[in-house]
């Protein structure tokens, strides 16, 4: 990773949840870190607008909300951004049952935290994921091509 970059200060966040204590929440915490880019809702129908307006490299989503739950949501995204783009989502719940986990994870979730949520533990998982995403747009440029797309391949046919 470049050491002249600063993650926290670089990265655009959406912050996606229905309470809005949690939500203020999250963006104490992020902005204390230094995060500077925080975008915040606490009304699902406007997860899409958003997310097309501010181009996340992360989201952190909530999955039980009313209107539009986290799992369309996850859908909506993944259709959003296709097979080779890697934008990571951080479902934050309270539920905890191995169901649900297994289906935010399914449809495109990388990493799930249950609420009520570790602050620490909280920002180093965006800050790995955070940099993960960095590293996927560097070799991107780099390449001049997704690392998700195998040469001269189809994307799905790993």
């Amino acid at each position: 990773m470049n050491p002249q970059i600063d993650i926290a200060a670089e990265a655009s966040v959406l912050v996606i949840d229905d309470e809005a204590a949690n939500v203020a929440l999250l963006e104490r915490l992020l902005r204390r870190e230094g995060f500077k880019k925080v975008t915040t809702t606490t009304d699902p129908r406007e997860a899409v607008r958003l997310f097309n307006e501010v181009s996340p490299d992360i989201i952190l989503l909530d999955l039980m909300m009313p209107h539009i739950d986290g799992f369309a949501l996850l859908d909506a995204f993944s259709r959003l951004t296709g097979p080779t783009s890697f934008i990571p989502i951080v479902v934050l719940t309270a539920d905890i049952s191995i169901e649900t986990r297994r289906r935010a994870l399914s449809l495109g979730a990388k990493d799930f935290l249950v609420k009520p949520i570790d602050a620490v533990e909280t920002l180093l998982r965006i800050l790995n994921l955070l940099e993960t995403r960095f590293l996927f747009r560097a070799l991107t440029e780099l390449t001049g091509q997704s690392p998700f797309v195998r040469r001269g391949g189809d994307p799905t046919s790993r």
